[in-house]
């Protein structure tokens, strides 16, 4: 392989020095930084914003060597040299108030060492303040301000109200510096996962043009499927080659794992560039994007929100829920959304309501494993293990062994951990199945104080139904009154309609019963 691909390469300046492959966003940065002064882009982890700032830092240096070939080479005519600051709130973990006050105060501290300070200037947002009037002032050029990951402590803080306040008061002021400074700023761009609303560090910045979900910057960071062809098309067939796979089963295989992302209604698909980059870098397909980690505070929000799992699939909600996040609120949804778990998949027009899911099979499967060990007592190594011997137990036609089974994942469920009964049997349930039904086919449904589920191999077909507080014979029952099974007889494929009752005294399955149609 001749290309060189950047995994993990967020400076723009090594990376076009070193040879690695750019995708050119570069006429969508001109008409950026010549139609507008202040922005704001959400995008998920890795989906290259710290490229995008690092791009924009190299192209307000005037560095215009390094954007030979690329479009922006024939837009711009000046390539004026401007004072930046560039600040990365990526790099520090926020567990104390500290952690904050140290990054900040070393930003500081660098940019003073430059443009000098005031004896008068004690706070943060007034050395702040100062070091931008000096900078526009010692070199008759407007200043740069640059902020990565704006959001970090904030996202951390997640769940402890008290540090959110301290994060909140401080940043507050510190960005309020982007308007008091406004005739001395060329340029202000801050990116992150998020954005806090209301009464947070947004609040005062009303000035910022938020182009997280504008149509025209849909493509700013991420691939298209365009991008992948113009750009990679011989890696196309060398994947193809490795993976002994047709060229249109590759390109069908990149798009259902990757693809998907849509932060616009009705927009082009976005392949996320880290799993992309990574599949043609080892030319094999994998879950990449989760292997870098998932934030725990997610499941902590669904947790805390009680939030029933089943509606993450289609959950429904309005522009405002997802472009914003107050940090006050418990709605675990648009802190998933902009996190890049879920993603928008269709709009009515009539009531402006976006419905959500997830974007590809990456996140999908990734995410709900994932869920998995906070929502049972099965530890994170043994997951895969089990989901495996559930799926092999079921293709066997063995459904003792996978009640059994099953029975072991509601053990020992902490009684203060679980405040709504129904609700957690019904979560645990949708993990599980969810699951197996990436291997086999499930259709799984639930209402009021009961569960019906469908299981298909290619030998067998269950239909179960599950009590609350019943017996196992009333939900056998009622597969028989509902005719549940009834689609399924012309079937040659051995049924079995089971019965399965759920004790809230015992907080676990208590009883199945097996009714088999030879």
């Amino acid at each position: 392989m001749s290309k060189l691909y950047p995994i993990g390469i967020q400076n723009f300046e090594s990376l076009r020095n070193d040879g690695y492959l750019y995708i050119d966003k570069t006429r969508l940065i001109y008409q950026l930084v010549k139609t507008g002064r202040y922005y704001f882009l959400s995008r998920p982890r890795r989906f290259g914003k710290s490229l995008l700032i690092s791009t924009l830092e190299a192209y307000y240096q005037g560095k215009k060597e390094l954007f030979e070939g690329l479009a922006i080479e024939q837009l711009e005519k000046d390539w004026i040299k401007h004072p930046i600051l560039h600040i990365d709130l990526n790099i520090e973990k926020y567990d104390t108030p500290e952690s904050l006050d140290q990054i900040l105060n070393d930003n500081l501290e660098h940019w003073e060492s430059l443009y000098g300070t005031r004896p008068s200037e004690v706070s943060f947002s007034l050395r702040f303040a100062g070091i931008i009037q000096r900078a526009y002032e010692q070199t008759g050029q407007r200043v740069v301000i640059l902020v990565d990951e704006y959001d970090k402590p904030m996202l951390q803080a997640i769940g402890n109200e008290e540090l959110q306040k301290y994060y909140r008061n401080t940043l507050k002021p510190f960005y309020g510096a982007l308007k008091s400074k406004d005739g001395c700023i060329k340029l202000g761009f801050l990116t992150g996962v998020t954005k806090f609303g209301k009464v947070s560090v947004f609040s005062d910045l009303n000035n910022l043009i938020d182009i997280s979900m504008d149509e025209q910057y849909v493509e700013l960071c991420g691939i298209t499927e365009k991008e992948i062809h113009d750009n990679m098309e011989e890696d196309l067939h060398i994947l193809a080659d490795k993976q002994k796979m047709t060229y249109e089963e590759v390109c069908s295989e990149l798009k259902e794992c990757y693809d998907g992302y849509h932060f616009v209604e009705n927009s082009i698909g976005i392949y996320n560039p880290f799993s992309l980059l990574n599949t043609f870098y080892k030319m094999k397909f994998g879950s990449y994007w989760f292997e870098t980690g998932t934030p725990t505070y997610l499941v902590e929000l669904l947790k805390k929100s009680n939030y029933n799992l089943q509606r993450i699939t289609h959950e429904e909600t309005d522009a405002d829920v997802l472009n914003s996040i107050d940090s006050t609120s418990r709605n675990p949804i648009p802190v998933i959304y902009q996190s890049g778990y879920l993603t928008i998949k269709g709009f009515d027009n009539r009531f402006e309501i976006y419905r959500l899911g997830f974007p590809n099979r990456e996140v999908e499967e990734g995410f709900v494993k994932y869920l998995l060990p906070f929502y049972t007592n099965i530890d994170v190594i043994e997951s895969p293990f089990q989901i495996r011997q559930f799926v092999d137990e079921v293709e066997q036609g063995d459904y003792d062994a996978f009640f059994r089974r099953l029975q072991s994942f509601f053990a020992d469920t902490p009684y203060e951990l679980v405040r709504d009964l129904e609700l957690h049997y019904q979560n645990v349930l949708f993990i599980v199945f969810k699951l197996i039904g990436f291997y086999v086919k499930a259709e799984y449904h639930t209402s009021q104080g009961r569960i019906d589920l469908v299981l298909q191999t290619d030998h067998f077909i269950y239909v179960m139904e599950f009590k609350l507080e019943g017996t196992a014979e009333e939900a056998l029952q009622q597969i028989n009154d509902k005719h549940y099974a009834q689609a399924f007889t012309a079937d040659k494929r051995q049924i079995f309609k089971i019965g399965i009752n759920f004790s809230n005294e015992t907080r676990n399955i208590e009883k199945w019963i097996v009714e088999d149609l030879q």
